[in-house]
C-alpha cells in the first residue's frame, strides 16, 4: 500500500487553466493525460518526484459523467469552486477490499496523446463522496515505465497532507495501523468545520515548502 496521487477538480476557468496556475505554483509542467471514457472525464497531469503525481480533473459534458461515481464527484467539487477532491492510494490486490465494501473494482482507462493506453481498476470513490477524507484505492495494470509519475524531473516532492477528519477512520478504512508510513508523507489531522476531506498538500521545491 502507498499513497499513489492527489486528484484536483478543475476550477471555474477550466482544465488547463487550473493546471497551469497548480504547475506554476509548485513548478511542475503539467502533462495532458487524456480522457477517462468510463467516468466521463479528463485529467492534466503534474508529475512528482517518489512515484507520486497529482491530476486535475474535469468532468465531460457527457451521460456517462452521470452515471459514474467519479464523474459525479468531480462535477459537484468543480460546482463548488473546485479544489482538492481526494486522494488515491495504489494496492497491489484489489481483493481484501472487494470484500469489505462488498462490491467488485470498476476498470478504468485512459489514453495519453501519444496513444499509449493506461488501465487500472479502483474502488472506494463511494466512500469518498461519502466521506471526503477518505481515499479511494487503485490498482495500476501497466509496466512500471508508464506511471503517470514518471516525466518527474525530481526536484518537487509532496512532503505532506492537511486533512480534516479522524486518523482514527482512515485507519480503519485502510485496514492499517495508525502508524502506516504512506511514503513518508506526514499528515496534519484538524478538526473539521463542516465536511471533512483533504483541505492543502505541501511540496517540497528548490525554492523551499509550497502549501496549496
Amino acid at each position: 500500500m502507498r499513497l499513489d496521487h492527489l486528484s484536483y477538480a478543475a476550477e471555474h476557468d477550466g482544465l488547463r487553466a487550473t493546471a497551469a496556475r497548480l504547475g506554476k505554483a509548485i513548478g511542475v509542467a503539467p502533462v495532458d493525460g487524456g480522457l477517462h471514457p468510463r467516468f466521463g472525464t479528463r485529467n492534466v497531469v503534474l508529475p512528482l518526484a517518489g512515484g507520486h503525481y497529482v491530476e486535475v480533473v474535469e468532468v465531460l459534458e457527457h451521460p456517462v459523467a452521470d452515471k459514474a461515481p467519479f464523474g459525479r464527484a468531480v462535477r459537484a467539487r468543480s460546482e463548488a469552486g473546485g479544489g482538492w477532491l481526494g486522494w488515491a492510494v495504489a494496492v497491489d490486490d484489489l481483493a481484501p477490499f472487494e470484500a469489505r465494501l462488498g462490491r467488485q473494482a470498476v476498470p478504468g482507462n485512459r489514453h495519453r496523446p501519444d496513444g499509449v493506453e493506461l488501465r487500472w481498476h479502483q474502488i472506494g470513490v463511494n466512500g469518498l463522496i461519502a466521506d471526503p477524507q477518505l481515499p479511494f484505492f487503485t490498482h495500476w495494470e501497466i509496466e512500471p515505465g508508464l506511471h503517470p509519475s514518471v516525466d518527474a524531473d525530481g526536484t518537487v516532492k509532496l512532503a505532506g497532507l492537511r486533512i480534516a477528519g479522524s486518523p482514527e477512520r482512515l485507519c480503519e478504512w485502510l485496514g492499517q495501523p495508525g502508524d502506516h508510513p504512506l511514503d513518508g508523507v506526514d499528515v496534519e489531522w484538524v478538526a473539521p468545520h463542516g465536511t471533512p476531506g483533504l483541505l492543502s498538500a505541501f511540496f517540497d521545491t528548490p525554492t523551499g515548502r509550497v502549501e496549496v
